[in-house]
């Protein structure tokens, strides 16, 4: 038994659904039923009852259910406080961030800190949301700029920093490449390639939303789950893919990045970027970061 799994079973236990406790805390349904396996078996009992259409605790389930909860609070608290107290003298800042921002926001931002804090280190840990949001939360990092999931886990506070702008990345030798623009109806015959939604919800919804509101159905050709992948997959002449305009940073020959004209004044607005940390924690070398986003962000947005 492990904390980890406590949370889980907690965050099932409250919510009596394992889509919208997968959802709380970033995780992948199968994994978050997989840790609840795990910590059933430790204990030698089952903790919930699950059928096709509900999920409910049984006696044991219950029982463990306020005492799992105590224990969270009490490791909680004990982090927060050794936290706070080997923070005041670190001068290492752990940030994690996602693909599109390590190519773009954070050489503009490690630029502007080191500036003024050129004894800090930064170790940048590159991930999805749903893989950083629990590295926040066991304190493997300290910061990460991420899409902002739709349900947020309480421990956590989010700063909204900007919308990314969406591009068309197509291959050199299509028809495509020679336009100065595109607009979602020159897209609506090629073959799309688009991430995969469990992983990357924001940036698959980016494509499904935008032929949604021109009124037109998206030709998925492929799903695929790394930037670098869908890149190399429209490098090959396999599709075009819509993506953050700093992805074209990741430079790959054969693929052409075209300004994309969305539709209606919220077409573009489907790329939130945000900071997360855990909330209640001292941090010194974290709010230093914070404030030079805060500073500099009308800056970064204009280049997004």
């Amino acid at each position: 038994m492990d904390l980890h799994q406590l949370r889980c079973f907690v965050a099932v236990a409250e919510d009596l659904h394992f889509g919208r406790a997968a959802q709380r805390l970033s995780m992948l349904p199968s994994a978050l039923g997989r840790h609840i396996r795990l910590l059933e078996e430790d204990l030698g009992t089952r903790l919930l009852t699950r059928t096709t259409r509900s999920v409910s605790l049984t006696a044991d389930g219950a029982l463990l259910l306020d005492e799992a909860r105590a224990l969270l609070a009490q490791a909680e608290g004990v982090a927060k406080r050794f936290r706070g107290r080997s923070r005041e003298q670190a001068k290492t800042l752990r940030l994690g961030a996602i693909d599109s921002a390590s190519a773009g926001l954070v050489p503009l931002l490690l630029q502007d800190f080191r500036q003024s804090h050129p004894d800090v280190a930064v170790i940048l840990v590159e991930n999805k949301t749903i893989r950083l949001l629990p590295r926040l939360l066991s304190g493997r990092i300290d910061l990460a700029l991420v899409r902002p999931p739709e349900h947020t886990d309480k421990a956590l506070e989010f700063l909204f920093l900007l919308h990314e702008t969406a591009v068309v990345a197509v291959p050199e030798q299509s028809p495509l490449a020679r336009r100065r623009r595109l607009g979602i109806p020159d897209l609506a015959d090629q073959p799309l390639i688009v991430p995969d939604r469990r992983s990357r919800p924001h940036s698959h919804d980016l494509t499904m939303k935008l032929f949604a509101e021109a009124g037109l159905q998206a030709r998925v050709a492929q799903i695929a789950e790394e930037k670098h992948t869908i890149v190399n997959l429209v490098a090959a002449n396999l599709g075009v893919a819509i993506v953050p305009r700093w992805t074209s940073r990741l430079k790959v020959a054969g693929v052409k990045y075209i300004p994309l004209d969305a539709h209606g004044d919220s077409g573009m607005k489907k790329l939130p970027l945000a900071a997360a940390w855990v909330g209640g924690t001292r941090d010194a070398i974290r709010d230093l970061m914070l404030a030079t986003l805060r500073d500099r962000l009308d800056v970064y947005a204009d280049q997004a």
